[in-house]
């Protein structure tokens, strides 16, 4: 039996490189680290989301790539302005329509996730 979920992850080329943007860009919190992963666990709990080192040829494949990973944010206008002025690249801008606001960004690998605020 299936309890929960405990991470989702997806694959980069630099970990580094995405620890700058996931923890100081994003702001997600980091929860767990070693030398080819890391988990960051959102505030109010909920699945992980693990940032992996693409280290096999079939991980590599999985760089670069709409994730289908939706993020809930609070104050989305001013966390978007936030990300512009730090440089993150935006696949679209943020768009405000009846049943929310919603914008997709990418990280340093190309690795897109939507951010909406409901």
């Amino acid at each position: 039996m299936i309890t929960g979920m405990k991470n989702i992850v997806v694959f980069v080329t630099d970990l580094a490189r995405a620890k700058r943007f996931y923890v100081e860009q994003l702001k997600l919190p980091l929860s767990q680290e070693s030398m080819t992963m890391m988990e960051l666990t959102p505030p109010g709990g909920g699945a992980a989301l693990g940032v992996a080192l693409a280290l096999t040829d079939d991980a590599r494949t999985l760089v670069g790539r709409h994730t289908g990973i939706t993020l809930t944010i609070q104050g989305i206008e001013q966390f978007c302005r936030d990300l512009t002025a730090g440089g993150v690249a935006f696949t679209e801008p943020l768009e405000i329509s009846p049943w929310g606001k919603m914008a997709v960004v990418k990280d340093p690998d190309g690795n897109q996730f939507a951010l909406v605020e409901l």
